[in-house]
């Protein structure tokens, strides 16, 4: 069975964007504007996507 996973880009810069948040980019993986990573489907990913959803754009 295929694991599920997330495509995530980046899609506004963290430059005014809280430290807090700025980590948790970072621990997606996402270095610069535009960047795509593709993430496994768990609910601590799904958590870090939502807190940050400002800054990303996702696709299923």
């Amino acid at each position: 069975m295929a694991e599920k996973t997330l495509k995530v880009k980046l899609v506004k810069s963290v430059i005014g964007a809280r430290e807090s948040h700025r980590a948790t980019v970072r621990g997606l993986g996402l270095r610069k504007l535009n960047h795509i990573v593709e993430l496994e489907d768990t609910p601590a990913v799904r958590g870090m996507i939502q807190q940050v959803s400002y800054l990303l754009k996702c696709e299923g």
